[in-house]
C-alpha cells in the first residue's frame, strides 16, 4: 500500500491540466466520495496498528497535495475568466475627483512661504507643554487669568502640564537651544477652554514669529508686518499698531489693517470703522530673555502672534469659524486647486 501511495503522490505532482474541465476530472478522480482518497483512507481500516501511524501520515499528506493543486488550477483559471472578461480601453481618459487642501492648511504654507523669503525658518513643538514653557518664562505671574481653569485645559493629575495656550511655548524653546541671531515662526494648534461659537473655538490654530538680534527695533517689526500684510492681502492693505498689552513683550500692539472687503469704507465686517484686527506683537520684554539664557544687554528682539483662522476668514470670507471643523465636502471643494 506504502508504494501505491507514492506511486500516486508522483502522478499528483506532475498533474498540469489545460482546461477547466481536465481539472474537473481530476477533482472526481480523487477528492470525490468514490475517488482514489477515499478508497484508500477504507482501506487503511485493514492495516494493521503498527502500520497505520505511518500510512495515516502519508495519505494526510497526499490529500493536502491534491487539495493544494486544485485550488492552485482554479484560482488560474478563475483569474483568466476575469481577465478576458474585461476589455479595458488603455487610450480613454481618466478621469478620477481630486481632492483640496483645507483652507486652513492653504493659508497656513502661504504664511510660512512668505516670511520664509525674509529668512525665517519653521520650528515646532510640543502640544502638551509644562508650566515653563507656557506660561512662567513668558513672564505670567502666578495670578495671571490664563492660568485659570476657564482659559487653559489642565491635565487632571498634574496640574503644572496643559495642553499649550500659545506657541509662544515653542519659540522659549528655541531660545533655550539656540544662540542668536534667530529668526523663525511656530505654526501649530492651540487649544483654550472657550465657548464654541462662530468667532470662538476651543481648538484652533496659531502662526507666531521670533526675532532676536543686535540692535533690533520696533520700527524692524513694523516694516516686517507690513511686508507680510501686502504680501498677504494685497499691494493696497493698509497696517495700524494700537498699543496693548501681553505678558511677553514691552511695548506691545494690535495690528489692525484695513478692511480687504470695503477698502477701509467701513463695513459690517470691520463694524463700520475700516479696519479689522489681525494679530498681536511687541518687543520681547527683557525678562523673557533672561529666562531663556539670553543676554538683554546685548540683544533685543520682537515677537509676533496671529490666528490662521482668522486670517483665512478675511481671505476667502468666510463669517463662521465652526464651518472650519465641520468636514463638509461641499465647503472643502470650494478650495479644489489651491496649493
Amino acid at each position: 500500500m506504502k508504494d501505491k501511495i507514492s506511486s500516486i503522490i508522483k502522478e499528483v505532482e506532475g498533474f498540469n491540466p489545460s482546461t477547466e474541465s481536465e481539472l474537473e476530472e481530476f477533482r472526481l478522480k480523487y477528492l470525490s466520495k468514490k475517488g482514489i482518497l477515499a478508497d484508500l483512507f477504507s482501506d487503511l481500516k485493514e492495516v494493521s496498528v503498527d502500520e497505520k501511524k505511518d500510512l495515516g501520515k502519508i495519505l494526510n499528506e497526499l490529500k493536502t497535495k491534491v487539495e493544494d493543486k486544485f485550488q492552485t488550477f482554479k484560482s488560474i483559471f478563475e483569474n483568466k475568466e476575469q481577465g478576458t472578461s474585461e476589455v479595458k480601453d488603455l487610450t480613454l481618459p481618466v478621469n478620477l475627483p481630486l481632492g483640496s487642501r483645507h483652507p486652513i492648511s492653504i493659508i497656513r504654507n502661504d504664511i510660512v512661504e512668505i516670511f520664509s523669503r525674509i529668512g525665517f525658518t519653521v520650528s515646532e513643538g510640543p502640544e502638551i507643554e509644562d508650566d515653563w514653557h507656557n506660561f512662567s518664562a513668558l513672564n505670567f505671574d502666578e495670578e495671571h487669568p490664563a492660568r485659570d481653569m476657564q482659559d487653559t485645559f489642565f491635565i487632571e493629575k498634574n496640574p503644572d502640564i496643559a495642553l499649550r495656550t500659545h506657541t509662544s511655548s515653542v519659540q522659549v524653546r528655541v531660545m533655550e537651544t539656540t544662540p542668536p541671531p534667530i529668526r523663525t515662526i511656530s505654526p501649530g494648534r492651540v487649544y483654550r477652554n472657550e465657548a464654541i461659537s462662530a468667532r470662538a473655538h476651543c481648538l484652533f490654530h496659531q502662526v507666531e514669529g521670533l526675532c532676536i538680534d543686535e540692535n533690533i527695533s520696533f520700527a524692524d517689526l513694523k516694516q516686517t508686518l507690513l511686508y507680510f500684510t501686502k504680501e498677504m492681502f494685497g499691494s493696497e492693505t493698509k497696517i495700524r499698531l494700537r498699543p496693548s498689552y501681553f505678558p511677553f513683550t514691552e511695548p506691545s500692539a494690535e495690528m489692525d489693517i484695513s478692511c480687504t472687503l470695503c477698502g477701509g469704507k467701513g463695513c459690517n465686517i470691520c463694524k463700520h470703522t475700516g479696519w479689522t484686527e489681525i494679530m498681536g506683537c511687541g518687543m520681547v520684554d527683557t525678562n523673557v530673555l533672561k529666562n531663556c539664557g539670553i543676554d538683554s544687554e546685548k540683544y533685543t528682539g520682537f515677537a509676533f502672534g496671529m490666528g490662521i483662522e482668522r486670517i483665512a476668514m478675511l481671505k476667502f470670507q468666510v463669517n463662521d469659524l465652526r464651518i472650519y471643523f465641520e468636514n463638509d465636502v461641499r465647503f472643502l471643494k470650494q478650495f479644489s486647486g489651491m496649493v
